[in-house]
């Protein structure tokens, strides 16, 4: 790696991606976007440390329950955020930097709107969650929902500047935001959970006050900052033709998402019959493999990036190339954290809890889940490819095969026989059936881009 890469602007970025190497290109690109997913997986993980020692199993079970609810109001920046990494990335490998510039901005101002939308529709939706939970944790859900309504249009502000640094082949921009967060979560989370004994409240207020100075710091970084990316909003006004491609392309990305999320709330909703200790048990282990969900899937956004600016120049056998080599190294780094992990789970979860009932039930979920990973990994990088050649319907469709079929429906036929392990059972079968047939439709597309260029 070039040690002036941090220095280098778009065009000589765009350079290096359309003419380099595939694979150290690969690797440049994902180095910072694995590096960010460590941190970002890191995250969870430091949370819940803090909240199953300090605040017990039931605090733990409530976010772990609410935590796809609020992810499906996040889905909508998710899906902002995939369509304009693919608009903004196809107009930087055209050499059109100005107008991916205007689109740029166009698109943080349009997603700090949504977010602040969306924000009283979390926290309404919190009284009807909260009264059809479990009794145990109805009062932490109901609290944890509502007050994380005020974090939310912060979180849409963060998913576009991922998008845009990735789209000009920078992701370690969003490495350094991510990092600057995690300190700020450890650090928030002591003042709050353990100094001042907050409880759940202080959980959100840690979040909550982390978010506000990372933005602040993006804000400065995108919009102040004298540099060649620079964004102008003097004198802004909405561009129709723009917000309008955006939806086209993101809603499907959107749907995709909160389809994904929905599937993962059912799913908590099976686990919950069984009670805290088993939705707890669950949430330890998907906190632990986190971190290797997170990190073959990290060369997805990589592949999206030399799809798009690949195709963009007209280049579509690298864009393919691009694709397989990026499924191979993502294979190749589950395996290894399977290696590492599952020999490891148990004196992991032993670090959240010593409720033996709690780490009977997450050691043997960590497990299964971590062997999914492979099919994860692959189904996420092809995911990637989609969406970088403007086919973001394909990743919508498979995520929905992916959750309601192939898993929930997996779920809801074996949990007669396996009770809730139907669910960790059926996590490994979803996603391995998922890679198979998303790779089956890979084969078949022509590889060149379907986003109109605009006159």
């Amino acid at each position: 790696m070039h040690l002036n890469l941090l220095k280098q602007n778009t065009e000589k970025r765009r350079d290096m991606i359309l003419n380099g190497s595939i694979t150290s290109t690969i690797f440049m690109l994902s180095v910072p976007t694995l590096m960010m997913g460590v941190v970002q997986s890191i995250m969870p993980v430091m949370d819940g440390l803090f909240i199953n020692n300090i605040l017990g199993t039931v605090a733990a079970s409530s976010i772990t329950y609410c935590t796809p609810i609020i992810n499906m109001l996040a889905a909508l920046a998710q899906g902002l955020s995939v369509a304009g990494m693919a608009i903004i990335g196809q107009l930087n490998g055209r050499g059109r930097y100005k107008e991916a510039k205007k689109v740029s901005a166009q698109i943080f101002v349009f997603a700090f709107s949504l977010g602040c939308l969306a924000a009283p529709i979390l926290f309404l939706v919190s009284f009807p969650i909260s009264w059809k939970v479990n009794r145990q944790i109805s009062s932490d859900v109901f609290l944890y929902l509502s007050l994380n309504a005020l974090v939310l249009p912060f979180s849409f502000l963060e998913s576009i500047y991922n998008a845009v640094k990735n789209a000009a082949g920078k992701p370690e921009a969003t490495f350094i935001r991510m990092v600057i967060m995690l300190i700020l979560k450890i650090l928030f989370n002591i003042i709050f959970i353990l100094l001042i004994p907050m409880g759940i409240t202080g959980a959100v207020v840690s979040s909550l006050a982390a978010n506000i100075l990372i933005c602040i710091w993006m804000y400065y970084e995108l919009f102040i900052k004298k540099s060649d990316d620079k964004l102008q909003i003097n004198g802004f006004k909405f561009d129709k033709s723009i917000i309008k491609r955006l939806l086209r392309l993101g809603i499907p990305s959107m749907l995709s998402s909160v389809m994904l999320n929905l599937g993962f709330f059912l799913i908590n909703n099976e686990v919950e019959k069984y009670g805290p200790i088993v939705l707890n048990g669950q949430g330890i282990a998907g906190n632990i493999t986190s971190i290797c969900f997170i990190l073959p899937s990290s060369f997805g956004s990589a592949i999206t990036t030399m799809v798009s600016m690949n195709v963009g120049a007209g280049q579509g056998k690298k864009a393919k190339s691009s694709c397989c080599i990026g499924c191979v190294i993502s294979a190749i780094t589950a395996v290894i954290l399977i290696a590492i992990v599952v020999p490891l789970s148990s004196h992991i979860t032993i670090l959240f809890t010593h409720e033996k009932d709690v780490l009977a039930i997450a050691n043997s979920s960590l497990h299964i889940y971590t062997y999914s990973v492979v099919g994860f990994g692959v189904c996420m990088v092809e995911q990637g490819a989609f969406i970088g050649l403007g086919r973001t319907r394909i990743p919508l469709v498979i995520s929905i095969l992916r959750i309601w079929l192939l898993r929930y429906v997996f779920i809801l036929a074996t949990e007669k026989w396996l009770t809730f392990y139907s669910v960790f059972w059926g996590n490994l079968f979803s996603n391995y059936m998922s890679a198979v047939i998303i790779t089956i439709l890979i084969l078949k597309i022509k590889w060149v881009s379907v986003l109109q260029p605009r006159k």
